[in-house]
C-alpha cells in the first residue's frame, strides 16, 4: 500500500487539500445535524437537490455527489450503522469504509477524508468504530492504487488520539505478521 493515512482534529467541512469529502449520512441524505449539517450548509443548497434522487439509501451503502459550495470536488455520502439497531453492526461499518473508497478508486479520486462514521449520535462506541473504520481502510487501500492519502477527521483532540493510537497498533500488528 502506497498510500498515506492520516489522522487530524478538525472540521471535516474545512478540508480544501483533498479530492472528497465524506458525509456521515442519514437514509434520506437530507441535511441534519453533526456532519452532515456542517457539510450541507457549508455546500449550499445544491447539496440537498443532488442528493434527493439517490435517497434513500441503506446502511452500509454510498453514493457520490458534486460538492457544489465545498473546497472538495465530490462528497461520499456514506449511512453507517445505528449501533444495537442495524446488525451486525461491524459489517455495516466497514462496508461504509470499503464502499466510499470503491467509489472514490472509480471517480478517479486520489485522497479522501472521512469522519467517524456511526460515532456520533448513531452510538457506535468510538474505539469499536476506530478499530473498524481504520482495520478497513488499511485492507481495501490495496484494490484502489489511485488512492494517494486518506485522512481521518475528528470533531475533537480525544478521538483524534484514539484513531492515531488504534492505526499505529494495527499497523504495528501488520508488520509483524510480515
Amino acid at each position: 500500500m502506497n498510500a498515506s493515512l492520516e489522522c487530524f482534529q478538525g472540521d471535516i467541512a474545512h478540508q480544501p487539500d483533498v479530492d472528497a469529502v465524506v458525509n456521515a449520512a442519514n437514509a434520506r441524505l437530507h441535511p441534519g445535524g453533526g456532519v452532515a449539517g456542517a457539510l450541507h450548509r457549508a455546500a449550499g443548497p445544491e447539496l440537498d437537490r443532488a442528493c434527493r434522487p439517490l435517497a434513500p439509501i441503506r446502511p452500509g451503502e454510498a453514493v457520490i455527489t458534486e460538492a457544489f459550495g465545498l473546497p472538495n470536488r465530490h462528497v461520499i455520502h456514506c449511512l453507517g450503522p445505528v449501533y444495537g439497531v442495524d446488525e451486525p453492526a461491524d459489517d455495516l461499518l466497514a462496508a461504509c469504509y470499503r464502499n466510499a473508497l470503491t467509489l472514490a478508486e472509480a471517480h478517479g479520486i486520489a485522497s479522501v477524508a472521512f469522519p467517524a462514521i456511526s460515532a456520533g449520535a448513531f452510538g457506535y462506541p468510538p474505539a469499536d468504530a476506530a478499530r473498524v473504520a481504520l482495520a478497513t481502510v488499511l485492507t481495501t487501500l490495496p484494490d484502489c492504487p489511485h488512492i494517494e492519502r486518506v485522512r481521518f477527521v475528528l470533531f475533537d483532540a480525544e478521538s483524534a488520539e484514539l484513531y492515531r493510537r488504534t492505526l499505529a497498533t494495527l499497523q504495528q500488528s501488520e508488520s509483524e505478521k510480515r
